[in-house]
């Protein structure tokens, strides 16, 4: 079986694999204090709850947008699999379906490239994959399988946060679209900014990058498709129409897929 880990800046999304099937998938909040024995404790007792034994992981594959935990989870998913594992970075690029551009392989997220991988893998076309979490990242393939950029902005969970501390009189809301973009109570206008300020965020910079990549490369707007992921997709999804696919574990099968390509 495959351990498939993902540091991202909120929480560390950890899977198991059999073959191409996510036997399990958990959840754990980043927290740089924790060490490397903390954290291969606390997945112990989670494969435990699931009947997973980590016998059965002979290989593992690990995405890092968190310095601070590269080396603590390099060492926990070691011991679980009994050799290093794949990292994805500059070192295993040259081995990937994609191309990425020259000079930008140390600044783009480990995380987006295994997205786009994915991406790649599921349309084999030109492709927006819009992820959802603590920052709503946008990354830009081309027919080619040439990632051509990235767009990033806050994410919808830290534009409610941040919104909610700076302001002593705006509360936490649920992140779900109102009855109307006119808000007639302070939670509605939140949403109303926020979810539906966000629709048109993604919805406006999706027509504009495929009308520059139309520019770029010739290819047809309405060849370009676009995948949502992200634990935050849901909040759109049900008030617009541009998503092409929808895949929350797709960063999870951009490891795997790395994991066979570099094993």
């Amino acid at each position: 079986m495959l351990l498939a880990i993902d540091i991202g800046n909120t929480n560390v999304v950890v899977a198991v694999f059999d073959g191409e099937k996510i036997v399990h998938t958990w959840r754990i909040a980043t927290d740089t204090r924790r060490t490397g024995d903390e954290y291969k404790s606390i997945l112990l007792t989670l494969m435990n709850d699931e009947h997973i034994s980590s016998s059965q992981i002979d290989k593992a594959v690990l995405s890092s947008v968190v310095p601070d935990l590269t080396g603590p989870f390099v060492s926990v998913a070691s011991s679980f699999a009994g050799k290093k594992p794949v990292i994805v970075g500059p070192d295993v690029y040259d081995k990937l379906p994609i191309h990425l551009p020259e000079g930008a392989a140390h600044e783009i997220g480990t995380d987006l490239v295994c997205n786009a991988v994915a991406a790649w893998q599921m349309t084999h076309c030109a492709n927006i994959v819009i992820d959802f979490g603590t920052a709503l990242s946008i990354t830009i393939t081309d027919q080619n399988g040439s990632v051509r950029g990235v767009d990033i902005a806050p994410g919808l969970g830290t534009a409610v946060h941040s919104l909610s501390s700076g302001a002593a009189q705006l509360p936490t809301v649920p992140l779900v679209a109102p009855p109307s973009s006119i808000g007639t109570n302070t939670i509605h206008s939140i949403q109303a900014g926020i979810v539906l300020g966000y629709k048109g965020l993604v919805e406006y910079l999706i027509s504009q990058i495929k009308t520059d990549l139309h520019k770029l490369t010739g290819v047809a707007p309405e060849d370009v498709r676009v995948v949502a992921t992200g634990g935050l997709n849901s909040v759109l999804k049900p008030i617009t129409d541009v998503f092409t696919h929808v895949d929350r574990s797709l960063t999870m099968t951009g490891l795997r897929l790395i994991a066979e390509l570099c094993s």
